[in-house]
């Protein structure tokens, strides 16, 4: 039997970059977002692909363009004739998100052949978590050559949590933080997951009370400055310019241009230091799955959520 190794990426630089080191096997992208906006469990769904249209309508997305670029890759694939699968995610929650509904896919398909996971992150010699597309050839090459072969306990756990994603009760991801896998970040992904709901004490969420906090440390002058910092310090989110420049214009009340710097007033103060709850002021619908951000609060000593009184 031949030889055939599928590669799902996460992004369409990879194409190149997989070249460029002698991997000419078949690819194809899983260009979602998951990490924002209502989600179904099934992909193969009507109503999956009505809630994501929905949510990605805001960047343009038409029900051509979905289907084309981001569900046809995915869901008319035949996996059956690859001997092998590797998959290609970083490590972070934006990464962790597609990747769990991407191998919830392969798993209700009851794929057959070996799953592999090759997951940037920390890299020897290197001070920072890096993402695939900031690897040297050589890096890339050794990760690839590192990849990690998922068992069946592995799959199990990424449906159980894709599953758990899309219910409108997110509180028992705390139960998996401790749960050995072969994933290497899965644990510090589902803790950046629960600190995207708000803080009892101010009502932001734990990225949204750095950003006051890089606003009072950093000499800023502009919100693309912001931007710039907050996408080069966010930890384990992953996020990019558009959902930043959306949280800074969410927190546009909390600052204000002062002798051409960015300062926080006294609102921005009394959240950065967790004197005042803003939570009604902040509220909105964001949902993530199917769970909605302003239900549920944060407590940062137990580092859980739990049901907004």
């Amino acid at each position: 039997m031949n030889h055939q190794t599928l590669h799902i990426l996460n992004g369409d630089t990879l194409i190149s970059r997989l070249e460029d080191i002698d991997i000419h096997d078949d690819q194809l992208v899983w260009r979602e977002m998951l990490c924002e906006g209502k989600t179904v469990y099934d992909l193969k769904s009507k109503a999956f692909k009505n809630e994501r249209l929905s949510y990605l309508q805001q960047f343009n997305a038409t029900e051509e363009t979905y289907t084309s670029s981001f569900l046809i890759p995915l869901l008319t694939t035949n996996y059956a004739k690859y001997t092998s699968i590797v998959l290609w995610f970083e490590y972070d929650l934006f990464c962790h998100i597609n990747m769990i509904a991407a191998l919830s896919h392969l798993k209700q398909l009851h794929i057959k052949a070996p799953i592999y996971l090759v997951c940037s992150g920390w890299i020897e010699h290197e001070p920072n978590l890096k993402g695939l597309g900031e690897l040297t050839d050589k890096q890339l090459e050794t990760q690839y050559d590192n990849r990690i072969e998922l068992t069946k306990e592995d799959i199990r756990l990424a449906d159980d949590l894709w599953r758990l994603y899309c219910t409108n009760d997110h509180t028992d991801f705390k139960k998996y933080v401790t749960v050995k896998s072969s994933f290497p970040y899965l644990s510090s992904c589902i803790n950046a997951h629960l600190k995207r709901f708000p803080a009892v004490s101010n009502g932001l969420n734990v990225l949204e009370t750095h950003l006051l906090k890089i606003i009072q440390k950093e000499k800023i002058k502009s919100t693309l400055q912001l931007t710039g910092y907050v996408l080069q310090y966010q930890g384990y989110y992953g996020f990019g310019d558009l959902q930043i420049r959306k949280i800074i214009a969410k927190l546009a009340s909390f600052f204000e241009i002062e002798n051409e710097r960015l300062v926080l007033n006294r609102q921005g103060l009394l959240a950065m230091d967790h004197m005042k709850s803003f939570y009604d002021q902040l509220k909105d619908d964001t949902i993530y799955g199917n769970c909605k951000k302003y239900e549920y609060c944060y407590h940062l000593s137990k580092q859980l959520i739990t049901k907004h009184e």
